[in-house]
């Protein structure tokens, strides 16, 4: 568990810093503050109950929306002329989530303290991913870091709007379907004993549907909390599963094959893909170090896997567009303007102009899906609510015969 230390440093001028960091012990404080080029003057533990700000910013999460937002607001700043520690400041100070306003003031005191921004950002790895790092490291060596911000901070506008497209291909099936299952359990464990005591007092036969229903509703009457418990049990065992480095890659590899949904997860990996890539190359960022970064950008195992063969070839002197074809993943006019882009010189435009492409076919692949789901899930509900009650109303008439014999 992560605790809180307080330090007091010299910087390279001599000027004494002092603040706060959260390690999991005081030894990789030390080593994260002798990198920093900190000459330690004291070192302890903060003794003493935090603040109720204090416990609730611990618990409170940096999401990636509050990095996209600092980022365009940091962009536009360094892009007006402000200078870095003073856009620093002011970040700090109007950043709502106060974690992140920690962080901040964190990369203000290194900074100031002659570290470069790229490095600082390397302190906090859950925040700035190897891909933002990257691409402020080239703008620093390229003294083109405004220019880079607004890239990144694009970027990052980018993959919310991708996300958010995607999930809400994800959000209408499963509210939808979710809402199926309650009406059918309602249905079952409250409804159908309630004709099942009348049927069972006529002493009648019953159709073979309304048997069926029967022993479907008694099972969930008998057995409904080891049902619960199974169900429970399942699903905290797949999501665990599902985590580790072997679920990942086999849901990555049955995901992309699905259909429909697999479409859209292959177009927006490749969107993701090509958008990152092309903002990488066009900072200055080596390929080969572009493509180690991006492998695993995608979003899905398969298509990191083609780009991790691909920069195997590049590593051997080849282009990069043949392995990206041979893989299978990269439709044909993906890797036909990747190679145009590599033969004239503008590879970075070309793949701005795929994931562009590529976006718009997310978008509309979402839309077609939800119009496509909408009905299916009506028909479908429908249909078992109605195999339910037509259930129930069969024994009726079997009764009314029976009665009228």
């Amino acid at each position: 568990m992560a605790q809180t230390f307080t330090y007091k440093v010299l910087d390279r001028s001599g000027q004494m810093i002092s603040g706060e960091l959260e390690a999991e012990s005081e030894a990789l404080v030390t080593s994260r503050l002798r990198d920093m080029g900190y000459v330690i003057v004291d070192l302890a533990e903060r003794v003493g109950s935090p603040s109720v700000g204090q416990t609730l910013n611990r618990f409170q999460k940096i999401k990636a929306k509050d990095v996209t937002v600092f980022s365009r607001q940091f962009a536009t700043m360094i892009n007006a002329g402000l200078p870095l520690l003073r856009a620093l400041v002011i970040l700090a100070d109007q950043t709502p989530n106060k974690k992140l306003a920690g962080v901040i003031n964190q990369l203000r005191q290194e900074v100031e303290a002659g570290t470069t921004l790229s490095a600082s950002m390397a302190h906090h790895p859950l925040v700035f991913n190897d891909l933002y790092i990257s691409m402020i490291q080239a703008g620093e060596t390229g003294g083109v870091l405004d220019g880079v911000l607004l890239r990144v901070s694009t970027l990052l506008e980018n993959e919310e709007v991708l996300k958010g497209k995607v999930k809400s291909a994800m959000m209408y099936p499963s509210v939808a379907f979710s809402f199926a299952l309650i009406i059918v359990f309602v249905l079952v464990t409250f409804v159908v004993p309630t004709f099942a005591t009348m049927f069972i007092a006529l002493d009648a036969p019953l159709p073979l549907p309304t048997k069926i229903l029967m022993g479907i509703s008694n099972f969930f009457q008998n057995y409904l909390l080891h049902v619960v418990i199974g169900v429970s049990v399942s699903v905290y065992a797949f999501n665990r599963w599902k985590r580790t480095d072997k679920g990942k890659i086999t849901m990555d590899k049955i995901t992309i094959k699905l259909p429909v949904i697999g479409d859209i997860i292959k177009k927006a990996g490749i969107a993701r893909f090509t958008r990152t890539f092309g903002t990488l190359v066009s900072s200055g960022v080596a390929i080969m170090h572009s493509l180690d970064i991006v492998g695993g950008t995608s979003g899905n195992y398969v298509i990191s896997q083609a780009v991790t063969s691909a920069k195997t070839s590049v590593s051997e002197g080849e282009s990069l567009a043949p392995p990206l074809a041979e893989s299978g993943v990269f439709p044909p006019m993906v890797t036909s303007m990747i190679a145009i882009g590599e033969e004239t010189g503008a590879l970075d435009q070309m793949l701005e102009k795929i994931a562009d492409f590529y976006d718009e076919e997310v978008s509309a692949a979402v839309d077609g899906l939800t119009s496509l789901i909408e009905p299916m899930m009506i028909i479908g509900l429908g249909s078992v609510v109605g195999a339910i009650i037509i259930s129930l109303y069969l024994p009726i008439f079997t009764i009314i015969n029976y009665v009228g014999g």
